[in-house]
């Protein structure tokens, strides 16, 4: 047990385990590329709060595309796809954070908004998806990280209340929401992020440069 009497885990993908959140900022200016659109200047930080059936649908109403949303996600999948099953690494830390949460019994999952396909490509790929309890994306549940409805179908998952789970998590929208839902969170430093890290440090209820910080949560 954590010293705040945390029990358990619940990590984001992108980001915070795997090095990809700069994949995603590419395949988002090549998919309006193909569709001869020029990427508007802060397209990247509107789409990262996005679901993967909101950004669809917003490509289509945003840009005029005569496209289905099936259409948009099978496409974006496919940019995205080589990079997951080939090439993405894991974030510094990763392997000793786990090694530290098997050491104390601490059970342990991940909740991304990240194609299901994609998450199960890179895991097994870099031969850790057997470690966690279990993966649950935004896409089996219904909805984005911008309700909490994924964060407590993990808490039911893994036997805890809220305020006993950890959530660590490197977007500024997903902590805000955890935090609502009573979570305790873990900000994770991300370059790509950089602009809101002065604001996660203020609303996380701890936060660290490196993924081996949240360790000392848990005696």
């Amino acid at each position: 047990m954590g010293e705040k009497g945390l029990q358990a885990v619940i990590f984001d993908l992108d980001g915070t385990l795997l090095d990809s959140m700069h994949v995603w900022e590419q395949v988002d200016q090549r998919f309006l590329r193909e569709n001869r659109i020029l990427p508007p200047a802060g397209i990247s930080d509107r789409l990262k709060t996005m679901g993967i059936r909101e950004a669809a649908a917003f490509f289509i109403s945003e840009f005029a595309l005569d496209m289905t949303p099936e259409q948009v996600i099978a496409r974006i999948e496919n940019l995205a796809a080589e990079e997951y099953r080939l090439r993405i690494p894991l974030k510094p830390g990763v392997l000793e954070v786990l090694d530290g949460l098997d050491a104390r019994h601490i059970p342990y999952c991940i909740a991304t908004a990240t194609y299901d396909s994609l998450v199960e490509a890179a895991l097994e790929r870099l031969g850790i998806r057997h470690r966690f309890r279990f993966v649950l994306t935004c896409s089996q549940v219904g909805s984005t990280k911008a309700k909490p409805d994924i964060y407590l179908e993990c808490a039911r998952r893994l036997g805890h209340a809220p305020r006993e789970i950890l959530v660590a998590e490197d977007a500024l929208h997903a902590i805000e929401t955890a935090n609502s839902a009573g979570f305790f969170t873990f900000g994770v430093y991300e370059p790509t992020a950089a602009a809101d890290w002065q604001r996660i440090r203020e609303i996380s209820g701890g936060w660290g440069m490196e993924l081996t910080e949240l360790l000392q949560y848990f005696i």
